[in-house]
């Protein structure tokens, strides 16, 4: 018997791996016309056959929520990221997945491998040093992969019968990190879409875009910043009619700067995460974003985990995945500080709607105070300013003496002592004493392991 070759074999398994995909996307799309009695009756069930799974199969679920099999998902304990990482083990329900067997997988892929033949693991950053590990078997995986397609029936379909859209990606491309797991699983000539390393020299990505002319453009918010500077410069020629951007905080300003650049209504915000894709997205009428609340269940809390009401940011979501039987999260504690909406949607849907979002809490600085010890300045502050100066790129770094302004871009387009002056105007209203404030130009900011833009670094140790 002769083996087929091993490209041969991927390609089988990428090709179920869209079939899986597909399927769980008529599926989920059939459920965004469900009654809000609907949603919540399903979260009610996929909650209860998520815990009774924990219980019988995972010993760490046995032990923390011991007492209180019986209460509500509000009052059971908070998981930490430190929690996941240090009882990795004892948290999945398969007592094969051993941390230090999935490290070694991750630290080998290429493509769309998978863990014992039925499991999908992704590595992520995390606040011990050490990478944390998001595991799926195939059914929750192909969830996962519909959860960053099924946005379709929001920002309205750009499929023709017989035509399917050519879609661009520019994202990370390391082999361990959610987005080039998701284009590894479904790199085939059923979907046509150009994936670009987020990391890549800029010229060749404009290159590479211009070539493809995409009709829906995906990546970070910042990348989609230094896009619309490439069109607006003419090196850039691309006509997308959607534009979807994740990852990143998306601001009024640069929204502004990207629909001036290819027209109003063509950007679409996106909010997810590598421990269960995409949460939400925008549709066609703006108006916030649609919560996935048939996969996911988002809390909004403050520092003390009490619920923050609708309208209000809160400092941290606790985050439930209802679809993942393989490792459990049930209240993760995610860093993000969102606000629900205190209305509706008009376009018919009844998830409930994130009204902003603005950043994670660990880039909130802790500044010296006018009046002694430390105020913490959020990174808002900062967003609000920089995304209107016309740069590719900024970055805002806490040092021991300063604050140093990195920026990317025409130096000549910039005002930097208006722009200084401005911020440390913005500073000193927080409360701040004013800061000694510098700007410094580089020819291009790093990213991080994950492509996204590091905005805020601080240099004194972990932020307020």
């Amino acid at each position: 018997m002769t083996l087929q070759p091993e490209t041969e074999k991927i390609d089988l398994k990428i090709y179920r791996n869209v079939v899986g995909m597909l399927a769980a996307l008529w599926r989920l799309r059939r459920q965004e016309s469900w009654t809000r009695r609907q949603i919540v009756e399903h979260q009610a069930q996929a909650l209860h056959g998520l815990r009774s799974h924990a219980y019988a199969h995972s010993s760490f679920y046995q032990r923390f929520h011991a007492g209180l099999t019986e209460r509500p998902l509000q009052e059971l304990p908070v998981l930490t990221k430190e929690m996941l990482h240090n009882h990795f083990d004892e948290i999945v329900t398969d007592s094969r997945l051993i941390r230090e067997k999935v490290a070694a997988h991750v630290s080998t892929l290429q493509g769309a491998e998978q863990l014992l033949d039925r499991y999908f693991a992704v590595a992520t950053s995390g606040t011990t040093g050490s990478p944390s590990f998001l595991i799926f078997n195939r059914r929750e995986w192909a969830t996962v992969l519909a959860s960053f397609t099924r946005y379709e029936r929001h920002i309205g379909s750009l499929s023709g019968i017989v035509q399917r859209p050519r879609i661009a990606v520019v994202a990370s491309k390391t082999p361990s990190h959610v987005s080039a797991r998701i284009g590894a699983s479904t790199r085939s000539s059923l979907i046509p879409m150009l994936r670009l390393d987020v990391g890549a020299p800029l010229d060749s990505i404009v290159q590479r875009l211009n070539e493809w002319q995409p009709q829906m453009l995906a990546t970070y918010a910042s990348m989609t910043g230094i896009l619309a500077q490439e069109q607006l410069a003419g090196r850039l020629q691309i006509a997308p009619r959607r534009i979807v951007s994740s990852a990143e905080v998306l601001t009024p300003p640069l929204r502004q700067r990207i629909e001036a650049t290819w027209g109003p209504g063509v950007l679409f915000d996106q909010y997810g995460a590598s421990e269960g894709g995409t949460f939400a997205v925008e549709c066609t009428f703006h108006r916030g974003l649609h919560v996935f609340e048939d996969l996911v269940i988002l809390e909004v809390v403050d520092q003390q985990n009490h619920p923050v009401p609708p309208g209000e940011y809160g400092d941290k979501v606790l985050l439930t995945v209802l679809f993942n039987h393989t490792q459990p999260l049930i209240r993760y504690e995610l860093s993000d500080s969102i606000a629900m909406s205190t209305k509706g949607c008009s376009c018919g849907c009844e998830f409930a709607l994130i009204d902003k979002i603005q950043g994670r809490m660990e880039d909130v600085l802790a500044l010296p105070a006018r009046n002694g010890g430390t105020v913490p300045v959020h990174p808002m502050v900062f967003y609000r300013i920089l995304d209107e100066v016309p740069v590719l790129s900024w970055q805002v770094v806490q040092e021991e003496e300063r604050l140093s302004i990195l920026l990317s871009g025409d130096r000549q387009q910039v005002d930097e002592k208006a722009l200084v002056e401005r911020i440390q105007h913005a500073l000193i209203k927080q409360g701040a004493a004013n800061p000694y404030t510098v700007i410094q130009w580089k020819a291009g900011l790093a990213r991080g392991t994950t492509g996204k833009a590091a905005r805020i670094r601080s240099h004194l140790g972990p932020s307020a």
